[in-house]
């Protein structure tokens, strides 16, 4: 992947991908900011694409970040909190796993962050809060010594 930017004036940039290209306008919206929103985006699309594979499908989908910054430079993440609230066709049991899938496996940005910052998640399905302020099982921003692991023979 390459992304490169470039200065058009002021506090505004050009950022152009393989597939497109999109303003950022900083005095708008700050480049942390646009970070925070493709965390977000990142496990949205799974929460729709996870349903999809599976023949189930997704509605009315709003994720919301709430990020905590240290106070020194480079005011990094500390915490991250994602709300997901959806409705689906599936029970609570399965909602909960898509989410889980997300942020422990696919979504690459979270996994970025998941070593420096502690990251917790809720969950509103069909109206009902089925999870609510649970930890990322790995990371989380600490490193755990799970000791020795016997695995599979290469």
């Amino acid at each position: 992947m390459k992304v490169s930017v470039s200065h058009k004036g002021g506090m505004k940039f050009e950022a152009t991908t393989a597939k497109s290209s999109f303003i950022i306008d900083c005095p708008v919206i700050s480049p942390v900011e646009y970070f925070l929103a493709g965390i977000i985006t990142c496990s949205a699309t799974d929460l729709i694409l996870i349903p999809k594979n599976q023949g189930k499908t997704v509605t009315d989908l709003v994720v919301d970040g709430d990020v905590v910054r240290a106070d020194d430079h480079p005011r990094k993440f500390v915490t991250l909190h994602l709300t997901y609230d959806f409705n689906s066709d599936a029970d609570d049991v399965t909602a909960a796993r898509w989410v889980m899938a997300s942020v422990e496996t696919y979504c690459s940005t979270i996994n970025t962050i998941r070593d420096t910052t502690e990251i917790s998640y809720s969950i509103t399905h069909n109206g009902k809060l089925i999870r609510e302020n649970e930890k990322m099982i790995s990371g989380g921003g600490s490193k755990i010594d799970m000791g020795e692991i016997e695995a599979c023979p290469s």
